[in-house]
């Protein structure tokens, strides 16, 4: 077998979450976006019912929630309208079987956000508040041991899904290249 196959990734160490590259936020559970493609229903002569296609490299509205342990001075900068440049850095753990072996894989989720609400949570005594922050994603890079694996820029037409980017050809028809 080649190098990598016996390479079982079994769970994410930790992460942190940062703003602007190195300012560290706090401690948060962050829900990444879900990649949902536009789509629209094709019918007519040739096609034996519906069919719902989706529209090359678009994607409806991405969203992305930061929870808050307790309520913290980054739920305040976050909250300010505007861009932000969120990066939650990981590392993944994966077993080589072939030898025996736990070592660690890099990953990286580049976001740029803006806010959309602001939950302040709950107090009671002895308990998290469990703040929650939900924002609007127009862009987004992932990195898997630093090979970028998806990259959407939802502004300048970039739909890059392991190097193969969607939306190259629309750029050039609309002569943005």
């Amino acid at each position: 077998m080649a190098t990598g196959e016996n390479k079982i990734p079994e769970r994410l160490i930790n992460f942190r979450v940062y703003n602007n590259g190195n300012d560290l936020l706090g401690v948060a559970t962050v829900e990444l976006p879900e990649l949902e493609a536009m789509s629209d229903t094709v019918s007519g002569a040739g096609i034996a019912g519906e069919v719902e296609s989706p529209v090359m490299g678009h994607f409806s509205s991405m969203t992305t929630t930061l929870t808050w342990r307790t309520i913290e001075k980054s739920l305040a900068t976050l909250a300010k309208p505007g861009s932000h440049a969120l990066e939650v850095r990981g590392s993944q753990q994966v077993y080589d079987a072939a030898n025996g072996i736990y070592s660690t894989v890099p990953i990286r989720c580049s976001m740029r956000v803006s806010p959309k609400t602001v939950s302040l949570g709950s107090l009671e005594p002895g308990s998290t508040t469990d703040s929650e922050q939900e924002f609007e994603v127009t862009y987004i890079k992932l990195e898997v041991n630093k090979k970028e694996v998806v990259e959407i820029d939802k502004y300048n037409y970039i739909a890059r899904f392991d190097g193969v980017d969607v939306l190259a050809t629309v750029r050039a028809d609309l002569g943005l290249t």
